[in-house]
């Protein structure tokens, strides 16, 4: 009898990178090295502790969260703190097989130090030019404006982020809604996601993790999204998720993220095989490696390892992937080309 083939590497898999925030995508070194070049004193959980035990599911666990958060994102203070975050992303990305990513950050968070959310945005696009030309990995910018923050503050961002749209590395692709989906008004939001969209931009707002489907719904109604972040929770409406499916909404499903924080207690109760046999397009990402300790491959083991998907289904992912992405059509034709291959 002949031995059954050895499952072909994750890492290997051409893929696209679609959900990955700025400061989450930090390696745990960086951030450390730069709590110690300006002078600040970090967390147990980001130090001996890391990864941290998380809860989001519960407003005491998401300010715990949000708490590792802010004090990772306040190690960000200078230029060439920006310009490392981005080309670290970039190689990160390029070691795990991903042909393009989009990093997802809102510049307001850092403009305090940097002159203003226009130079922040600049460096971050100047960067992420370089790291694709080095890497070999095209990086597009996400802009994302904060549910936290004044929906007008959303419509600055997206004029802003609309100036600076383009196709390749260094551009501004999209234009997304992040932090706790449980805070703000989303139909509030929806002149700033106009504004973007009659620019050119993707519209890839977060809903559907934290709370069920009546929030993919609305946001299906007020921002009409490309993409959703995340978007899981879909699945507990039959109604809800027929509208993703039949509407051609990409999500942007992060595995390790849903379990991380507490959404599904374990990794087999992430929804990925439902989605699938429903139809729906599907963008495996990493999220926040930095406070979940997974990066983009660790999703596709999930897949593999915890759903039982067979390599010709990951390969799909893969294509699902890209084709989803706002990467340049010789990338994405490409990059199509290269997952043939790795499954042939």
């Amino acid at each position: 009898m002949s031995a059954s083939p050895e499952p072909r590497s994750t890492t290997t898999l051409p893929k696209a990178h679609l959900h990955l925030h700025f400061t989450g995508s930090m390696r745990i070194t960086t951030l450390r090295d730069l709590a110690a070049k300006h002078g600040f004193r970090l967390p147990d959980s980001l130090l001996s502790a890391w990864p941290p035990h998380l809860s989001g599911t519960d407003e005491r666990g998401w300010f715990r969260f949000q708490r590792l958060y802010d004090a990772a994102r306040a190690c960000v203070r200078d230029e060439e703190d920006m310009r490392r975050v981005v080309r670290e992303a970039a190689e990160d990305d390029a070691r795990e097989g991903s042909r393009w990513l989009e990093i997802q950050v809102d510049p307001t968070s850092y403009a305090t130090h940097l002159g203003g959310i226009t130079p922040t945005l600049e460096i971050v696009l100047d960067e992420a030019r370089r790291a694709g030309e080095a890497t070999g990995t095209g990086v597009g910018v996400v802009v994302a404006a904060s549910r936290l923050r004044h929906p007008l503050d959303a419509r600055t961002l997206a004029r802003l982020a609309v100036k600076h749209a383009g196709e390749g590395s260094g551009s501004v692709v999209g234009f997304g809604l992040s932090n706790d989906e449980r805070r703000g008004v989303t139909e509030e939001f929806a002149h700033a996601f106009s504004i973007a969209r009659e620019g050119g931009l993707a519209s890839v707002p977060h809903a559907g993790e934290l709370l069920g489907p009546a929030a993919v719904s609305h946001t299906l109604d007020a921002l009409a999204p490309d993409r959703l972040g995340h978007g899981v929770r879909s699945v507990e409406s039959d109604v809800v998720l027929k509208r993703v499916v039949d509407a051609g909404v990409a999500l942007e499903v992060c595995p390790r993220s849903n379990v991380a924080l507490g959404v599904y207690r374990e990794p087999e109760q992430v929804p990925l095989r439902t989605l699938i046999d429903a139809g729906a397009r599907i963008a495996l990402g990493a999220d926040d490696p930095l406070l979940f300790g997974s990066r983009l491959v660790a999703q596709y083991d999930s897949a593999r390892l915890d759903h039982d998907l067979p390599d010709s289904a990951l390969a799909e992912l893969a294509r699902s992937s890209v084709r989803a992405s706002r990467a340049p059509a010789d990338v994405r034709a490409r990059t199509l080309k290269e997952i043939d291959a790795w499954e042939s």
